[in-house]
């Protein structure tokens, strides 16, 4: 259970069902949403156990550690081996897999199986060889592919079996989101990240310039958000959503020069996840049930 890291399933199971939200204002089908979501799982189970196998040597040396980066410990405190772990990811991975073959020979929809392969693909590049970015360069790209882009394809094409009514509006929206998030989450392992070599945007450009860029991103998005016409909602809609929005950028700026591990850094990262999610939350609910 440690290993699972599960509260980072929030970032798996939004992004997701927004894409089924987007899709089921046409077609539903609660075999589908369960196939999804069991996608999710063995998807986010998948990429943490990996990046622990991936990165045991730096999150050793990790001091600044918090629930949202530096691992889940449990390769460093010893309770569990590499091989244990490695084994758990190639399972869930399988699993993830799995789900989009299902999908094909259930619902003769082999949209999904392709962009699960391809969100499984991004996580080994992050972590594993040849391409290692989380250490070359260009890590926080990948998350941003992945959670603001491929898993809302992957829940709206389960359901609509095309990508041609996908809203790519919104997704310029999420891929914004997901980038301050992936950036942010970085920060508190910016010692360790630093020591190991990892070229993260937080070690290339320092903490203070990462944040900095962080909130010029939660501009952007607050701007994109309200003034930006998206399809089935209102600017007041909009701007009920951007409110809270508004109050965590905030937030975030009164931490701005906050360090690693230092207690201010935590509320810094925590708003800048909440900043994150709360768009793609309220767009969901607001598809499902109005």
């Amino acid at each position: 259970m440690q290993a699972a890291r599960l509260p980072s399933q929030m970032y798996i199971f939004w992004p997701l069902l927004l894409g089924q939200a987007l899709a089921l204002r046409d077609v539903f089908s609660w075999e589908i949403v369960l196939i999804c979501h069991f996608y999710g799982l063995a998807s986010q189970l998948y990429i943490v156990f990996a990046n622990d196998v991936a990165d045991i040597a730096t999150d050793k040396e990790n001091t600044t550690f918090t629930i949202f980066s530096g691992g889940s410990r449990v390769l460093v405190q010893g309770l569990l081996s590499r091989r244990e772990l490695a084994i758990a990811a190639a399972s869930c991975a399988l699993l993830s897999a799995l789900a989009g073959a299902v999908l094909g020979m259930r619902h003769g929809n082999w949209l999904p199986l392709p962009l699960i392969l391809f969100g499984l693909a991004l996580l080994w590049a992050y972590s594993y060889p040849p391409l290692r970015l989380s250490y070359r360069g260009g890590g926080e790209l990948l998350q941003m592919l992945g959670v603001g882009l491929v898993l809302p394809m992957i829940g709206y094409g389960a359901h609509a079996g095309s990508l041609a009514g996908l809203p790519w509006v919104m997704m310029a929206l999420l891929l914004l989101l997901a980038l301050s998030c992936a950036l942010a989450t970085a920060l508190p392992d910016e010692p360790s990240d630093r020591a190991a070599s990892k070229r993260t945007h937080a070690v290339r450009t320092g903490v203070r310039d990462s944040q900095r860029f962080i909130l010029i991103l939660n501009a952007l998005a607050l701007i994109y958000l309200v003034l930006v016409p998206l399809d089935g909602t209102t600017m007041l809609q909009r701007s009920i959503l951007a409110a809270p929005c508004a109050i965590l950028a905030l937030i975030s700026l009164r931490r701005f020069g906050a360090r690693p591990g230092e207690r201010e850094m935590a509320v810094f990262v925590t708003a800048q996840v909440a900043f994150c999610l709360l768009p793609m939350i309220g767009f969901a609910l607001l598809f499902l049930f109005m």
